[in-house]
């Protein structure tokens, strides 16, 4: 995340400008409402009609070709961003944001003034930037994104999103020991992996996923698509267990051994056994199984 002078740009139809900018220095962004949140991005998810999350740090229940909302609609391609698609959010836009994993940083989140001066007697130094409430903490490295590790304390890396708020001053360090410790004391809130129940399709017809070949060559083409990642591996990782999920999951199909697969694809990329947790049960939550 080396930037050069940031440009700043009250008017909104510079938000696109900004992002673009920040977009080619390899930095993922998405245009955030004026009130901080993202917008869903394509005409299903227009104004949060598909029901999306509350937080919007993971995609919500829609059946978009890919997911639209918040981090995992994040990009630096100046084609998407500058879709037909996307115009409308940035012409609304009240911010830009961008997805911190993707860019493989850590945002130490810092709300208030006693969590700051916690970080200044506990944390290393590495790059701030200041925030209406307190200071964004800036490490190199992605990790898991968990808030409220400590008071006013969250921790933005995967799956999450921050403001752009400028380049901030000082040098980026390593992600520091006890940021991690911090993040893996808090325990994980959603459940381990697991082989998915739901009612068998009405009328009782016979489930087409039941065939072999279908459902194998759906697991290979998932398998495939993580083991291809050449960057980005967390959010190819999620949107492939999202979409194994949306064909794949209604019907029961799914096993363990079928889990397995995708989180060994997963973890040959160097995601952790509790990346790929958090990575699938998210997902079964923006699908609302």
């Amino acid at each position: 995340m080396t930037h050069a002078t940031p440009i700043r740009r009250e008017a909104r139809t510079g938000h696109l400008d900004l992002a673009l900018h920040l977009a080619a220095s390899g930095l993922p962004v998405l245009p955030l409402r004026a009130g901080k949140g993202p917008f869903g991005n394509c005409p299903a998810c227009t104004d949060n009609a598909c029901g999306g999350r509350p937080n919007m740090k993971t995609p919500g229940p829609c059946l978009c070709p890919r997911p639209c909302h918040a981090w995992a609609a994040a990009a630096t391609a100046p084609a998407i961003l500058s879709s037909a698609a996307w115009a409308a959010a940035w012409r609304r836009a009240g911010a830009v944001a961008y997805h911190p994993g993707g860019a493989e940083v850590t945002v130490v989140d810092l709300d208030n003034a006693a969590a700051v001066d916690w970080a200044r007697a506990t944390l290393p130094a590495t790059r701030t930037v200041t925030t209406t409430r307190g200071e964004h903490w800036i490490y190199r490295g992605a990790m898991r994104s968990v808030n409220g590790v400590r008071d006013g304390v969250d921790i933005k890396s995967t799956m999450s999103y921050a403001r752009w708020l400028g380049p901030g001053t000082g040098t980026m360090t390593d992600v520091p020991t006890a940021v991690h410790q911090l993040v893996e004391e808090k325990p994980a809130v959603r459940p381990a992996p697991r082989s998915i129940a739901v009612p068998a399709p009405a009328g009782g017809g016979k489930c087409p996923h039941r065939s072999p070949a279908y459902l194998e060559r759906g697991i290979a083409m998932a398998e495939q698509r993580i083991t291809a990642a050449q960057s980005g591996v967390h959010s190819t990782v999620y949107r492939t267990f999202l979409a194994v999920l949306s064909a794949h999951g209604p019907c029961g199909c799914l096993t363990e051994a079928h889990i397995g697969r995708l989180f060994t694809a997963a973890q040959s990329k160097g995601e952790s056994p509790r990346h790929c947790t958090d990575a699938w049960s998210n997902a079964l939550t923006a699908l609302g199984m």
